[in-house]
């Protein structure tokens, strides 16, 4: 069961971000030095993926231009002796083979995950969420592969959440199989306390089998009116064997506001050129208060 193939969906209007995402797709925005989506694709490139396909939508070219050469400044860069800058530059476009398709409507993330089905083809294949920016050791997306590839199954990322915050996640009923692994035995979306199966909630890695797109195809419209990809696994764990990695590394939504403080404060402490000036900033500013 070899992974070469991941989707990122990134065709969301970005509403929790305005106004800033009105023009700028908030997939680009910068996260300390880099724009979020690039540390999707260097997560999913250190897990093993070779080709990439993002799911965008009319307004979000952006991220074309973006992972695609940029010779007069690579030459500017070189002329004026920055050298390590245009290997940056450059390196940007050549870490994946990358391919676009459009969600010319917004049905859900169910619905974006079907646009991949010509990509993907018969393929079992990643499926990684723009928002969701991790922090690790061993790769997320590699935890993943490794379990399915084991266990012969689809896979998806899990931790644990408060019960407040269960309600915004899907949860999961499972039970254990080995260490951090877990056959996935029902989930459901959003749930109250009431119809939760656990606190384990799905955080924004997949990986699927083709399955899954005759699946979506016929699953209708779940909450909001859109194809929920819950749903869909729902139906996909009682016929095909799931599991459920309660994957070590932390997670974070950058899709709002306060995930995305979050994740520029801890990414920024952990990058040499401003983590000490940043940890004293911090200092000054906490004993000021």
């Amino acid at each position: 069961m070899k992974i070469r193939k991941a989707v990122i969906p990134a065709a969301g209007l970005g509403t929790r971000m305005l106004p800033a995402t009105k023009t700028v797709p908030k997939e680009m925005l910068p996260l300390v030095d880099k724009p979020v989506i690039q540390y999707i694709i260097e997560e999913a490139v250190a897990s093993g993926i070779e080709d990439i396909l993002i799911v965008t939508n009319r307004a979000k070219s952006a991220m074309d231009d973006y992972f695609d050469y940029y010779p007069e400044l690579e030459h500017t860069l070189l002329r004026t002796g920055k050298d390590d800058m245009a290997h940056v530059v450059r390196g940007v476009a050549d870490m994946a083979n990358i391919f676009y398709v459009r969600q010319k409507e917004t049905h859900g993330l169910g619905h974006a995950v079907c646009r991949a089905r010509r990509f993907v083809g018969d393929e079992p294949f990643a499926v990684l969420l723009g928002d969701d920016v991790m922090m690790y050791e061993k790769p997320v997306l590699r935890q993943l592969i490794d379990a399915a590839e084991k266990f012969s199954g689809s896979a998806i990322g899990v931790q644990q959440v408060s019960d407040q915050a269960i309600s915004s996640y899907s949860s999961v009923k499972m039970r254990p199989l080995e260490g951090r692994v877990y056959d996935v035995l029902d989930l459901n979306e959003k749930p109250t306390q009431e119809e939760k199966f656990s606190n384990y909630a799905v955080l924004g890695r997949y990986i699927l089998t083709p399955d899954i797109f005759d699946i979506l195809e016929k699953t209708p419209a779940g909450r909001n009116g859109e194809i929920q990809l819950t749903d869909g696994l729902a139906q996909l764990c009682k016929t095909n064997r799931m599991l459920a990695v309660d994957f070590e590394g932390r997670r974070y939504d950058t899709g709002n506001l306060k995930g995305f403080l979050e994740a520029t404060v801890d990414f920024a402490l952990q990058t040499p050129d401003v983590g000490p000036w940043l940890r004293d900033f911090i200092k000054e500013k906490a004993e000021s208060l």
